[in-house]
């Protein structure tokens, strides 16, 4: 293992966060009485000697190996959890270190659960480094780097392939090594535009560019208790819709329908099986919410319902109600929704539709070869062809996916957590979606949780935004090296 390789490129992730630590800074200065002035400038000091110090002292290499990349991505993310956390632990109130980890963890995965009951009760700068590391977490630490990497480095070739899925490389059409600029060139885009969007419809610009950054990264962070159902405004609410489902899809699609001024790429079965999931599960929440009498009008119902379904199948976590007050049958529907999820190539989590569709051809391809044994049945997704072998990784990760929800369940439930609730707030966590349902549901938090139950949310959120392979794949290094001790 090179660790001057290692060190040097994840010194370039805590280098990304030192820079919106200081942003955050900055606009402490601006405001004498904002407490977190002093929190933000030690974790800034910290975060930024720590991610230059390989600069100065470790030489520079340009070879990375397989093993190195992976190790680089767990770091990268990992300490960014930890330096991520400094501010809260330093500015204290309810942020006690298991609730600084949560916070940060949450933040940086995009999940968007919290521990706060009291979120407009935070100082401004600390919003906002809230609302960063959603930010940070939605483009990847790891996309940060690789922008940072200099040409088409064979490094940056190999971390490009193993940051990004193989789901996730569909559909751009391109080289792997333009794929992270086309990423970046959409995520800031929707950024850049919902900013704008939310200034249009009235909100003031700091809300706007945190709620912009929450959005584009579908995460959840509000600077309201209540989130968008604060501003009490259907313009907004509709913005945030519109841009919770750009930021869902695969960000190859946008791009190549802008670049080619075509709505040809458009015509894609995954988005089609994605939308018509939403469309579908929208009509039958607004009828349950209607007619459970939650809402007074048809168009509240529909507005509510499709809301709160986009964000959770967006993984958003955004909201306009309370699902607390929401019949079963929607908050299941919510909860299938988070689980299958937006597109691959975009900022949600969950499984990904992509892999849903793979299954479901999988298995009725499977059926047919069984009633028809000399037929040939193939397996076609928006015109390309799939053969078993690209089917098998996908259906090993969906497995991997319940096993570790199942185990997640079993631990939390032992920590003393109700089995309905723990069952509930892993699926919400692993899925990175972040509210879940009942009292830790879109207006409530997980403060109350016990330590335990939080740290395994957060072991879960990590594993829902790197889709657990990375994880994985360190956890064999480090046990291979213990074996061979």
């Amino acid at each position: 293992m090179n660790w001057s390789t290692v060190s040097r490129n994840v010194g370039y992730a805590l280098l990304v966060d030192a820079l919106f630590m200081l942003i955050a800074i900055f606009i402490a200065l601006f405001d004498p009485a904002d407490t977190a002035l002093g929190p933000l400038a030690i974790s800034f000091l910290l975060t930024f000697i720590v991610g230059a110090f390989p600069f100065i002292f470790v030489k520079k290499t340009a070879a990375i190996s397989v093993r190195e990349g992976y190790v680089i991505i767990f770091l990268s993310w990992a300490l960014s959890f930890i330096f991520g956390m400094l501010p809260y632990a330093l500015w204290g109130g309810p942020f006690t270190v298991i609730n600084a980890w949560f916070e940060s963890v949450s933040g940086f995965t995009t999940t968007g659960a919290s521990i706060l009951s009291e979120v407009e009760s935070l100082p401004k700068a600390l919003l906002f480094w809230r609302s960063s590391t959603h930010f940070i977490g939605g483009l990847g630490v790891v996309v940060f780097l690789l922008l940072l990497i200099p040409g088409a480095s064979q490094m940056k070739l190999r971390l490009t392939n193993l940051e990004l899925s193989s789901l996730s490389k569909q559909d751009y059409q391109t080289r792997a090594n333009h794929t992270v600029y086309i990423f970046t060139y959409v995520y800031l885009g929707i950024f850049v535009a919902s900013f704008v969007s939310y200034l249009l419809a009235g909100m003031n610009a700091f809300d706007a560019v945190n709620h912009a950054f929450t959005v584009s990264a579908t995460g959840g962070f509000s600077t309201r208790n209540q989130s968008i159902a604060s501003f009490n405004s259907v313009p907004i609410s509709i913005i945030t819709m519109v841009f919770m489902f750009l930021a869902s899809i695969h960000f190859g699609i946008i791009w190549l329908t802008i670049v080619r001024r075509s709505l040809k790429p458009l015509k894609n079965e995954v988005l089609a099986f994605y939308a018509g999931m939403l469309v579908l599960f929208t009509v039958l929440s607004a009828f349950s919410l209607k007619i459970h009498g939650v809402c007074d009008s048809w168009g509240k119902a529909f507005l509510d319902g499709g809301f709160q379904i986009l964000s959770y199948a967006s993984t958003s976590g955004l909201a306009t109600a309370d699902n607390a007050k929401f019949p079963t049958f929607v908050v299941m529907l919510m909860m299938i929704g988070g689980t299958i999820c937006g597109m691959a190539g975009s900022t949600t989590g969950g499984l990904k539709s992509d892999r849903v569709l793979l299954l479901l051809k999988g298995v009725r391809a499977r059926m047919h070869s069984a009633l028809h044994p000399n037929s040939v049945t193939e397996i076609k997704i928006s015109g390309r062809n799939i053969s078993t072998e690209d089917i098998y990784p996908h259906a090993i990760y969906i497995g991997l996916f319940f096993f570790i929800w199942t185990l997640s369940i079993i631990i939390t439930a032992l920590s003393g957590v109700d089995g309905h609730q723990a069952m509930m707030a892993t699926l919400s966590s692993i899925t990175n979606v972040g509210p879940s349902v009942g009292e830790l549901g879109t207006f409530g938090n997980f403060g109350a949780q016990p330590s335990l139950a939080k740290f395994i949310y957060t072991v879960d959120m990590f594993l829902g935004r790197v889709e657990i392979y990375p994880l994985l794949a360190v956890a064999t290094l480090l046990f291979a090296k213990e074996r061979r001790r």
